[in-house]
């Protein structure tokens, strides 16, 4: 019947049947077409008897028309009563009493037997080609007497299990909110994946033409319904493609409180099945393909940010063991490191002479350039003499022996240090007179041992005011008795030791020692 209508290009009736609380059956009836509702009582009778062998009866309880999508409906409510059927039989007797029942039952029970036995007369023995309308009848009638439907507490399926079993399903509560999809549908319109869709962003209604929200979809929940997709909400490589129509049954689900719509894609043809399908194995393949190559992206920045983590790493490492080689290894295991005492020691420090003048006189890349190039040759040195580099501040360079590694030979070490800074600053000269710069070093020991070994020339200065200490008897550090420049220097036979390299600027630098 809908096909027919469809085909001249009109739009089918649509019927929804209501059983009411007091048993009352009706049956509604919905129609754009004026005046079709008159052979509606004829049909549903005819059908009534043909299928179902029993009689009924409708009359009208109101008319009216509703606005729809598609305009406005006429509405009409049938009243539909089934008559009971008296089966007819022969005149017989009346027996009293429980006889009288007992042969009733028997004369009903042979009344069922015979028509059984003509039901069953009429079927021939080879297959033969059947009208439409007997498969349609047959159909209708398989389920009959099929009444009794066992249910379980326990969910023997579960929603991952259901998705792909059903694959194109849709779940969705009284506000059109998408709850679940089937993975077919996920894959043609991944759109429905995202929280918070609603089921009428993405599809239309087609069949029945009614307005999309649930109150409408429960009134004509026992019609067929067709859905189809939005162009626009479509990736970019479907939307050239015909829009996909989905055909099925709504199911109100009322534990949940949520409509279920059973679906299976509406095709015209065979080439179109086979289209569609290669369509979704195609995405499917580049969705895989994407996948994989965002892996091995992510693969290769890990494997990128873990070489320049080591490499910092490595300089993290470098420098703290520069700076604090005694307590590295504790950091790095993460233990709290105490502060540790050394009662005998060596402390040296140096300033360059004038240099607030020579600051003044100057642009501040070459007062940089002169200090890196000075510092440079003096943190070689710390190497050369095994002494210990405590800081920098401005001009001031200042160094340490015997710590962190207590030694007896700290205040030769740093000795040597100092006449080794003497000799590496005649390579450093004034950036703008171009002249030798003055290095004023100074060292503070605890007692004068070192002329009494005889391995150094001292000179005695005399007392001067040393700021925090008063004042104090000092001396002039001359040379070393027993070692030459390049010895100090850590040459051997000439060639550099280590990272110095050696230069022909000449200057004199004033040295002076501090005796406690």
């Amino acid at each position: 019947f809908e096909k027919i209508w469809r085909n001249v290009a009109m739009n089918a009736p649509f019927f929804l049947v209501e059983r009411m609380d007091d048993g009352r059956i009706l049956l509604h009836y919905y129609s754009d077409r004026k005046g079709l509702y008159q052979i509606v009582p004829g049909i549903i009778e005819a059908v009534a008897k043909d299928f179902f062998d029993s009689e009924v009866t409708m009359t009208i309880l109101n008319q009216s028309e509703e606005d729809e999508r598609t305009g406005k409906k006429e509405h009409v409510v049938f009243h539909l009563v089934q008559n009971e059927k008296v089966t007819k039989r022969k005149a017989q007797p009346r027996l009293k009493g429980s006889n009288e029942e007992i042969q009733a039952e028997k004369e009903d029970k042979e009344e069922t037997m015979k028509r059984m036995k003509a039901r069953y007369a009429s079927l021939q023995l080879c297959p033969r080609k059947r009208s439409p309308w007997e498969i349609v009848r047959s159909i209708v009638m398989l389920g009959q007497g099929l009444t009794d439907i066992h249910t379980t507490q326990k969910d023997w399926i579960e929603e991952q299990a259901f998705c792909n079993a059903f694959t194109f399903h849709i779940v969705f509560d009284q506000g059109l909110l998408v709850k679940q999809t089937g993975v077919n549908i996920q894959k043609f319109v991944p759109g429905l994946q995202t929280a918070g869709i609603h089921l009428d962003e993405y599809f239309t209604i087609v069949h029945p033409e009614v307005i999309f929200n649930i109150q409408s979809l429960k009134k004509f929940i026992n019609s067929q319904f067709v859905l189809k997709t939005r162009r626009e909400m479509l990736p970019e490589i479907h939307q050239n493609q015909s829009m996909l129509k989905l055909r099925g049954q709504m199911m109100w689900m009322e534990p949940l409180n949520c409509m279920i719509y059973l679906c299976s894609p509406k095709l015209r043809s065979l080439q179109e099945l086979e289209k569609r399908d290669l369509i979704l194995l195609n995405q499917q393949r580049l969705a895989e393909i994407e996948l994989s190559n965002q892996r091995e992206r992510k693969k290769e920045e890990l494997r990128i940010l873990s070489r320049n983590l080591e490499i910092e790493k490595q300089k993290s490492e470098k420098l703290l063991y520069a700076m604090l080689p005694h307590v590295a290894n504790q950091l790095k295991e993460g233990k709290r490191v105490e502060a540790g005492e050394f009662k005998v020691c060596t402390i040296l420090f140096s300033d360059v002479v004038t240099f607030t003048n020579i600051c003044a006189a100057c642009e501040p890349i070459q007062i940089v350039n002169m200090l890196n190039a000075m510092y440079s040759r003096f943190d070689c040195l710390t190497n050369i003499h095994n002494v210990y580099k405590v800081e920098t501040v401005g001009d001031a360079y200042m160094v340490v022996g015997g710590v962190p590694v207590p030694t007896d030979t700290h205040a030769e070490r740093v000795a040597n240090f100092a006449l080794s800074m003497r000799i590496a600053a005649r390579e450093v000269t004034n950036p703008i007179t171009r002249q030798s710069i003055q290095v004023c070093v100074f060292k503070h020991i605890r007692n004068i041992v070192l002329k009494d070994k005889g391995i150094f020339e001292i000179a005695e200065r005399g007392e001067i005011e040393v700021k925090g200490k008063g004042l104090m008897r000092t001396y002039f550090l001359l040379k070393n008795l027993q070692k030459s420049d390049e010895q100090i220097m850590g040459l051997v036979d000439g060639e550099t030791c280590g990272q110095y390299n050696k230069s022909t600027a000449v200057i004199s630098i004033p040295c002076a020692l501090c005796s406690v």
